[in-house]
């Protein structure tokens, strides 16, 4: 789709991957950019940057569970980037929320998208969809190992995204996330990633957690690929595909903890514990078919895209403290 003159909606816009997108999305030929963010995981100040600077960028508080801000608010939509979702941690403890939120809420988008005449959703999928990998690196065909109530949502998603498709040809891609990192990563919630654990250890002067032997791997893709990916998709005339977005390279969590001792000029020794329930333990995609229909090929270094993570994350907790 070219992009000129064109409405976008970023529903999760405020969040972690979606303000990225707003920030990326402020330097194309477009007339209008709606951020719809319920802030629960999501911050105004994510996208501050944006809404000082690009008057083309506007803000509505709501929730993908309420249909009647859908719908108003995508009146003219040409295109949705589609990234609200309970992450896995909160599907494990609340799985009822997670099929209102998850399920019942991409329904309403879709519904909404629908009415509106929207020609093309870009849909936030996860890599979750496929569990443990049965092979690596993990084509678009690899099947369905899910055991968690977050990959079950993003399954049933998916399923909904082609079963209108079929009916109605509402155009529509999904990208399948390996590990997203990077600058606005949640640190202060409940359920954080691994990078950020570790870093409160180090920043607590404690010896960082290593559950199990950490031979455990995942591939690692900096949140400025994926909002860039996200804007490809937008812009590509494939339909009715799913695509894994990562790096095709996979870092061992001993590997990851070592960048981070190293970039944080920490001399602390890692710990380890008893293995806890781990859904995964191995993650890593094949990047061939986003290579050749999106043009995506991921640009940042693990070591780079960390230091940004420090980086930002110390910035921003000076701002929060004054």
């Amino acid at each position: 789709m070219d992009l000129e003159g064109k409405k976008l909606v970023v529903i999760g816009g405020a969040g972690f991957v979606g303000s990225h997108i707003v920030e990326q999305l402020t330097s194309e030929p477009i007339s209008e950019i709606v951020v719809i963010d319920n802030l629960v995981r999501g911050n105004v100040t994510n996208i501050k940057k944006a809404l000082d600077q690009c008057a083309k960028v506007r803000f509505v508080q709501a929730s993908i569970c309420d249909q009647r801000s859908l719908a108003n608010e995508l009146i003219d939509a040409n295109g949705v980037f589609l990234l609200s979702a309970l992450w896995l941690g909160e599907c494990v403890a609340e799985p009822r929320s997670a099929i209102d939120v998850n399920v019942v809420g991409t329904f309403n988008v879709i519904e909404a998208c629908l009415n509106a005449g929207v020609e093309r959703i870009v849909f936030s999928s996860s890599a979750s969809v496929y569990g443990d990998a049965l092979a690596t690196p993990m084509t678009e065909d690899h099947p369905f190992n899910n055991r968690t109530m977050y990959g079950a949502t993003k399954i049933a998603g998916e399923q909904f995204f082609r079963a209108i498709y079929e009916q109605h040809a509402l155009p529509f891609i999904g990208l399948r996330y390996m590990n997203v990192y990077g600058p606005r990563m949640d640190y202060k919630g409940t359920y954080v990633s691994v990078i950020m654990k570790v870093l409160d250890r180090i920043e607590q002067d404690l010896p960082p957690l290593i559950f199990g032997d950490g031979s455990q791997s995942y591939d690692f893709i900096h949140v400025e690929d994926v909002a860039r990916a996200n804007i490809l998709g937008m812009k590509s005339d494939a339909e009715d595909e799913f695509f894994n977005i990562g790096t095709g390279d996979e870092t061992t969590i001993n590997e990851l903890v070592e960048t981070l001792l190293q970039i944080t000029g920490s001399s602390l020794t890692p710990e380890y514990s008893p293995q806890s329930q781990m859904f995964v333990t191995r993650r890593l995609g094949s990047t061939e078919k986003a290579e050749r229909l999106l043009n995506f090929r991921a640009n940042s270094d693990l070591q780079q895209g960390l230091e940004s993570v420090v980086a930002w994350r110390t910035e921003d907790r000076r701002t929060l403290t004054g």
